[in-house]
């Protein structure tokens, strides 16, 4: 009875490792598609298992359908990949354009306090002395200019501009969350698809507070906070008509 025992646990070891699902891929510069890219730290978000890629960018990381990745390395945008299949994948990871390599300095301003006197300069000269010449402190040089409304002028300009700002987003917001790019996503169709669009909406305090948006990972995301809401609490409430008088 024990030799019987001991063999279905050896058998049943080795089968319970094989269930186990790896999921393997390669990391590359976005720019240069060819270059391995090593050090990527890859996060697998719903076990919280880690891997870094090798030399030739590549990793294995336990992984199944359903599983939310991000991939880290600095110097480079956090990327985050949603698993539809455990078919090997390749990444191209866009740089961060807030770390420059190079700084181009195209004009510089000197101190008036430092004697760094430039001997190819020419001597400055006034153009013209507007008939100010010879005038002392007390004497008047010019007039007190009134700007009637510009006040309200200058407030009517910011509303028009943050509601530029706003509309700005909202584009952006309509591009990046729409049908299509959700479907691509998660598997939500039909009148799910639209209540899930309607509630999970990013707002514009959202998008504008955390530059560049993620909406692939926002997302993702919103979709697990989706599914452990009930079937009631996914349904939106029907529009109220508004009643005649």
């Amino acid at each position: 009875m024990f030799k019987k025992l001991y063999l279905l646990l050896v058998i049943a070891i080795p089968v319970q490792l094989f269930a186990q699902t790896n999921l393997h891929g390669t990391v590359y510069d976005y720019e240069n598609k060819t270059f391995p890219l090593q050090k990527v730290a890859v996060r697998n978000l719903t076990n919280n298992q880690v891997a870094v890629t090798t030399a030739g960018g590549q990793f294995t990381i336990p992984a199944k359908k359903g599983d939310l990745l991000t991939f880290a390395l600095t110097g480079y945008h956090i990327d985050t990949l949603y698993i539809t299949d455990v078919k090997p994948i390749t990444i191209y990871l866009p740089g961060d354009a807030k770390n420059l390599n190079e700084v181009a300095i195209v004009s510089a301003k000197i101190s008036p306090y430092l004697d760094l006197s430039n001997p190819n300069a020419e001597p400055s000269r006034r153009v013209s002395t507007d008939g100010l010449e010879g005038k002392e402190n007390t004497d008047r040089a010019g007039g007190l200019q009134f700007a009637l409304g510009y006040g309200k002028y200058k407030r009517e300009q910011e509303k028009v501009k943050r509601l530029e700002t706003r509309d700005e987003f909202e584009t952006e917001i309509n591009a990046n969350f729409n049908e299509r790019t959700i479907t691509e996503l998660i598997k939500l169709k039909g009148k799910e698809l639209k209540d899930f669009m309607v509630i999970y909406r990013p707002t514009v305090a959202q998008v504008s507070g955390e530059r560049p948006f993620n909406y692939s990972y926002y997302i993702a995301q919103a979709h697990q906070t989706w599914l452990k809401l009930t079937p009631e609490q996914r349904k939106m409430p029907p529009m109220q008509r508004l009643k005649r008088d």
